[in-house]
């Protein structure tokens, strides 16, 4: 990678953090998903065990998976099934809030101009723009799995008195599934900001890619398709599969007539 795509995707990444609307949604949503939603889970838990809606959560863990009391039972099918779903979502929407204005934030500051100007090639651009956003939600995704661990485990400890280990699912949550589907998300993204007409019609997108996690959340709590790591395994290969042909694609198939427009 040229120093050119370095100064790029520094660039990038400065103009998020000097933007405190952007910054502060960067914030937002992982700290309600790995520290808010987690921590109302176990304080629930804690104290109201009785509820018959733990019941049939229960009955969704496989026998190996149960633990010496409900609590901790609960607590780790919260922990090593649930919460692996969201670290799905949260990729796309970190790299949603850098990759729709990859393109069309520059025609809006009238800086595009200026940006082809660059000693890059336009093929060089996208994969800047692409790995800007991608870096930025994997950053974002490995700083928010630390401080969920942390709180959760803090927690777990002064209310129940025992810490739980994560499960190999977070294994392949982490190093297979969440980079493609955030290769995968910033890619489709990217490409459209070239042809949006405003940053708020290219963030549309992202909605139509989060649809599929909410199912499985869905799912997940419904017992419809509990997620164990065979099936992660396999739906981070077809991700990344997925991941690659896309983005291959879309370089093939960027131009500046399209850029443009």
């Amino acid at each position: 990678m040229k120093t050119a795509m370095y100064a790029l995707i520094k660039k990038d990444f400065r103009g998020v953090a000097s933007n405190r609307r952007l910054f502060s949604a960067l914030l937002i949503v992982p700290l309600v998903l790995t520290i808010i939603l987690p921590s109302i889970f176990l304080v629930t838990i804690h104290f109201v065990p009785d509820n018959p809606d733990f019941a049939n959560l229960l009955s969704l863990l496989p026998e190996a998976a149960g633990m010496e009391s409900l609590e901790l039972t609960l607590s780790s099918m919260i922990l090593n099934y649930i919460l692996p779903v969201f670290f799905m979502m949260i990729p796309i929407m970190t790299a949603s809030i850098m990759a729709a204005s990859a393109f069309v934030g520059e025609k809006e500051r009238h800086t595009l101009e200026t940006l082809l100007y660059c000693p890059l090639t336009l093929k060089q651009i996208f994969q800047a723009k692409v790995w800007a956003s991608f870096l930025l939600s994997m950053v974002v995704s490995l700083i928010s799995f630390t401080a969920m661990l942390l709180v959760m485990e803090t927690e777990l400890f002064f209310l129940m008195g025992k810490l739980i280990l994560p499960s190999v699912n977070w294994l392949v949550v982490m190093l297979l599934l969440s980079p493609a589907i955030s290769l995968i998300a910033v890619t489709l993204i990217v490409r459209g900001s070239a042809k949006a007409q405003s940053v708020e019609e290219s963030q549309q997108s992202a909605v139509f890619l989060i649809l599929p996690l909410i199912l499985l959340i869905a799912g997940q709590f419904t017992g419809v398709l509990l997620m164990n790591v065979w099936i992660l395994l396999g739906l981070g290969i077809v991700c990344v599969a997925l991941a690659w042909i896309l983005l291959q694609k879309s370089m093939g198939r960027f131009t500046y007539e399209k850029l443009l427009q």
